[in-house]
């Protein structure tokens, strides 16, 4: 396993998320967007487990989640509402039905718009009610936390009257981010945990994302004055995040 923390308050840990064993009751937030299982080519992870498989091991990394949260700590959750590739699966209901069934508790959802329909390529039968698709151009993200909503320690908000307002409307409009720029097949963009963070914790909170991918969450909570923690399996996805960090956050140790 590979450790990098070369920035104060920024450590990023080149392993499986189920292996490495986190201090309990420790994360004030988690963001995420975990692999959706629909055929990406990812270096390591294998993209195209069956649905039930899928499940099985989306509960695995979700239990661990929950035991390192703080009993006050929450999780925003980027899954699809649902998707066609192998069948058509419910995805935001299965998963957030696991969710509560292993002891998260369930808040909200946010519809996250990306405003992007270029991606309907399977129109099922043209033009005929045979058998049409209904594909929705927009991805959820599953507002769940561990016993109790209600923060319990005092702490410094920095989300500002105008954010408040626009971001506790449950549709956030915002595109999403090139894969071709960042270099990850699956990236999001900076505005999706930039609000989650604002919105959901204080100043100084510890932020973690078990899936870090090119390691924007970790950037967002740096540029917000969070301690950050970066979980990813594969080697090349681990050095692109430490690349964009490097460039993106505050001063490297000893530089």
């Amino acid at each position: 396993m590979e450790i990098w923390n070369k920035i104060d308050d920024i450590t990023l840990y080149n392993e499986d998320f189920l292996k490495l064993e986190l201090d309990s009751d420790s994360i004030d937030l988690i963001i995420t967007s975990p692999p959706y299982n629909v055929g990406i080519e990812y270096n390591t992870h294998d993209d195209r487990l069956s649905y039930s498989e899928y499940l099985n091991w989306t509960k695995l990394w979700l239990k661990e989640a929950l035991r390192i949260l703080k009993p006050d700590g929450r999780m925003c959750l980027n899954i699809p509402l649902d998707k066609n590739k192998g069948g058509q699966q419910s995805v935001y209901a299965d998963i957030t039905s696991i969710s509560k069934q292993i002891g998260f508790k369930y808040h909200s959802t946010i519809i996250w718009n990306e405003g992007n329909i270029s991606r309907r390529t399977a129109w099922g039968s043209w033009l005929s009610a045979s058998a049409p698709y209904v594909i929705a151009p927009v991805e959820t993200i599953v507002v769940l936390y561990k016993n109790s909503w209600k923060k319990l320690s005092k702490g410094i908000s920095d989300i500002t009257k105008h954010e408040f307002i626009e971001w506790t409307n449950g549709l956030w409009t915002f595109s999403g981010e090139s894969k071709k720029k960042i270099g990850h097949p699956a990236p999001f963009p900076l505005e999706l945990p930039k609000r989650c963070i604002k919105l959901f914790s204080y100043v100084g909170d510890t932020i973690l994302d078990p899936f870090l991918g090119s390691g924007t969450t970790v950037i967002a909570a740096n540029k917000l004055n969070r301690k950050a923690i970066g979980v990813e399996i594969d080697k090349k996805y681990f050095q692109l995040a430490i690349q964009r960090i490097s460039s993106h956050c505050l001063t490297l140790k000893g530089m």
